[in-house]
């Protein structure tokens, strides 16, 4: 079986390096916890790096993060849906908000419970995913504060997830302006305001963000230290934490060409004779114990940088290794270092091994 590995130490030295960061800039900062798709094991690894607050966008997850430890924060980071206002209650000590008929009901379910349920008002700034529209931010924070066991933690805003916006200095101290509007008009002090996710972590590392905002909800730097604005890997970061070991279980030389009449693939795809300028050629073909069910091969990255990925089906994937100055043997593992959208597939199948080293 193909299996997920987990470096211990390298997430520890990617968590030290941005715990050191943030607590040299007075910032507060979560980690976002939903790549792991609630793996106890995984999650206890978190735990154990020292972590006060957790985000998910799963209430399952978060529930299995109190089991593990009530004392860690938990942030339910997207709008509750109404069938699960009882649990995010329950089990998330602070939610993000953009409905104010939502924010009612956490509210009449936090007076059930006998809680007070924090908040997080999130605010649209040109991403056009969740958010409350700027010129409508006043009237309804003004009617949220009067809302019995609910407490506005802060505001915050989500850019970069949808349509692209980067979070630039312009568009932060925006939001911090928001904060200065809000605590002018109702003589209150906003503790948070969350300027955002991984992608912001390059101007806080040029010292470009506004003092303000002062929260950040932190997963791909962490796990693959990764700048979202270049693409490249943070210095002194390690952007390896995970890997896929997948097993050899065939190597043959074959035809590079498909023979017969050609349909669609399991995936949907029509082979292209086109593709080929030479009928005749082949290649050293392995396949691998790991297919569409488990992973996308577009998010791998194959550790030889001789191997090439040619396509997957449902259980298995197919590489060229004509070109590797590796002797691959049948039973052999190949590595493969993932994106973040090849982690997150993985993670979540209940196929592929997670195993820590």
């Amino acid at each position: 079986m193909a299996f997920v590995q987990l470096y211990r130490k390298k997430l520890e030295e990617n968590y030290q390096f941005l715990d050191t960061i943030f607590k040299s800039r007075a910032i507060y900062w979560g980690v976002v916890s939903k790549m792991l798709c609630g793996n106890k094991i995984y999650l206890k690894e978190i735990i154990a790096l020292g972590v006060k607050e957790i985000h998910d966008s799963r209430v399952s997850n978060l529930r299995k993060i109190k089991s593990l430890n009530p004392e860690i924060q938990t942030v339910y980071i997207k709008p509750p849906a109404k069938r699960s206002i009882e649990s995010i209650v329950r089990y998330a000590d602070v939610s993000f908000n953009t409905e104010y008929y939502t924010i009612q009901m956490l509210s009449e379910e936090a007076i059930r419970q006998n809680k007070t349920h924090k908040i997080i008002i999130m605010i649209e700034m040109g991403d056009l995913r969740e958010g409350v529209m700027g010129e409508e931010l006043v009237e309804f924070y003004g009617a949220v504060l009067s809302l019995p066991n609910i407490e506005i933690r802060g505001i915050g805003t989500n850019l970069n997830c949808l349509s692209g916006v980067m979070p630039t200095q312009d568009k932060l101290i925006q939001l911090s302006l928001y904060k200065q509007l809000i605590e002018a008009k109702f003589n209150i002090e906003i503790p948070w305001v969350s300027g955002g996710t991984s992608v912001a972590v390059p101007l806080i590392l040029k010292n470009a963000r506004p003092m303000a905002v002062n929260h950040f909800r932190i997963g791909e730097a962490l796990f693959f230290g990764k700048d979202l604005f270049t693409g490249e890997t943070i210095e002194g970061m390690h952007n390896d934490v995970f890997k896929l070991f997948a097993e050899i279980i065939e190597i043959t030389e074959k035809p590079d060409t498909p023979t017969g009449e050609l349909g669609e693939n399991v995936a949907g795809n029509t082979y292209s004779m086109e593709q080929t300028e030479d009928f005749s050629s082949t290649s050293l073909r392995a396949i691998l114990d790991v297919g569409l069910l488990d992973m996308q091969p577009q998010y791998l990255i194959p550790e030889d940088d001789e191997i090439t990925i040619i396509d997957a089906s449902s259980d298995m994937l197919v590489i060229d290794i004509t070109h590797s100055k590796k002797n691959y043997q049948i039973g052999e593992l190949v590595s493969f270092n993932l994106k973040y959208m090849g982690a997150l597939y993985l993670l979540n199948s209940d196929y592929i091994d997670k195993t820590i080293e």
